[in-house]
């Protein structure tokens, strides 16, 4: 992998112009929309909570078979294009309700950076997973950045419906840089797992990283 010094300048540039990303909110199944809870340019509040256990501000109700169920936000933000045409008719599953423009916070911004710029180990399919025991041994020794993983080394554990199922790594040795997942969470098909570069690669990662924390300073 060459980091493409370019490709990186266009894309802080593109945070610091739109500091923020955009979610759409579908309806999770057929039914009629009863009612909205929310108006346009309301402040709504993801899931909170070190378990995430308080829920999400109410966007809007769905009812299907006399069923009511009130559909909560995901993440924090704005409430836009609120379709408020949709109010007491019937939808289709995976219908586009309403967008939240979310705030991306320094760790997001980072975040961006590393997946548009690592290597990316993705989630073959829907499940829980984990690092493998070696691994996670020696990131808790060297810490990220300095653990080398070599070509068909077991990296990761793949765990789904009670079987275990081992990722070994199938390009050339490098290093891992990021960890995308929380182990035991269940991850989307799709989803980065871990993010890789060459050894060389490190000194300038951690300069942007560096450069990023000032640009964007926590609130």
């Amino acid at each position: 992998m060459a980091i493409d010094h370019l490709k990186i300048n266009q894309l802080l540039q593109r945070l610091r112009s739109r500091p923020y990303r955009i979610y759409e909110v579908k309806t999770p199944h057929t039914g009629y929309l009863r009612e909205f809870l929310v108006k346009e340019g309301t402040e709504v509040k993801g899931p909170r909570g070190k378990w995430r256990e308080i829920p999400g501000t109410p966007l809007f109700t769905l009812e299907r078979e006399k069923n009511l169920k009130t559909i909560k936000a995901r993440v924090s933000g704005t409430i836009h294009n609120l379709r408020t045409e949709l109010e007491g008719r019937f939808v289709e599953a995976e219908e586009v309700v309403l967008e939240i423009r979310h705030p991306l916070s320094q760790e997001e911004v980072i975040s961006e950076f590393l997946r548009e710029t690592l290597i990316l180990i993705t989630a073959p399919e829907t499940a829980r997973y984990l690092l493998a025991p070696e691994i996670e041994k020696r990131i808790r020794k060297e810490g990220l950045g300095k653990v080398f993983v070599k070509p068909n080394e077991e990296i990761l554990i793949m765990s789904f419906m009670k079987r275990e199922t081992p990722i070994v790594h199938t390009g050339e040795t490098m290093v891992i840089f990021r960890i995308f997942f929380t182990p035991q969470e269940v991850v989307t098909a799709g989803e980065p797992l871990l993010g890789l570069c060459l050894q060389e690669e490190v000194p300038y990662l951690e300069r942007v990283i560096s450069r990023i924390c000032e640009e964007w300073p926590e609130k």
